[in-house]
């Protein structure tokens, strides 16, 4: 498999989308849980910044020594946040996109005042009200998101959802945009491998993209 033809083909789309609804910069961020730094160097060596891991240990492992040689690199927490990871994940990544609580957006709070660092944060809404996943229920979103930003001075920048599986996310995706209209939120990270299209052309702005480039991955 040709990693980064296949990004090149990712990127390719993404810039005819683009052109197409006159939607403004997309962020890709490389979703690269459980593949070896030597399989994303090619991404790294051009010049690619953004990239997400789901699990603290394997990150730092992973992305310590190359973060240092590669400062412009930002990483991004995706996996479900527990308030006891939050001191190491808000160490050691650059943006969260998982904050789905009052306990962990406190967390984060105190993490502020001990490391003096303000990073973007994505409320993370739970847009297909499913028991299995987390965040925070739709009528919900707005009042958390007024507490985090309002109480506690959290940078929050967007929201993020993950429609059902196997269900047309467009509706979900429209859904999240006006939410986020609501809650004053102009960043949406919302879309992956198997439905980045559509999320962008619903307005997405950061879409979490892994299978699409690296292939599917061995279960752990």
């Amino acid at each position: 498999m040709n990693i980064l033809n296949n990004y090149n083909v990712i990127c390719d789309h993404i810039n005819s989308i683009k052109k197409i609804n006159l939607v403004k910069n997309i962020n890709i961020i490389i979703v690269s849980k459980t593949i070896t730094i030597e399989k994303i160097q090619p991404l790294i060596n051009v010049q690619h910044i953004h990239f997400g891991e789901n699990k603290f240990q394997e990150a730092k492992s992973k992305w310590l020594m190359t973060k240092k040689n590669y400062p412009n690199i930002k990483l991004h927490f995706l996996g479900k946040l527990q308030s006891n990871k939050v001191d190491d994940a808000y160490e050691f990544f650059d943006f969260i996109h998982s904050v789905d609580s009052k306990k962990v957006a406190i967390r984060i709070f105190e993490n502020e005042k001990k490391f003096k660092k303000n990073i973007p944060l994505f409320v993370q809404v739970n847009i297909g009200r499913e028991d299995q996943k987390g965040g925070i229920a739709i009528e919900a979103t707005k009042d958390f998101v007024e507490f985090c930003k309002r109480d506690l001075k959290l940078n929050v920048i967007g929201l993020m959802g993950i429609p059902p599986y196997k269900e047309n996310p467009n509706k979900y995706f429209q859904n999240l945009k006006d939410l986020a209209l609501k809650c004053n939120l102009s960043e949406l990270s919302m879309g992956m491998s198997s439905d980045y299209k559509s999320a962008i052309e619903q307005g997405a702005t950061f879409v979490r993209i892994g299978t699409a480039i690296f292939g599917e991955r061995v279960s752990q």
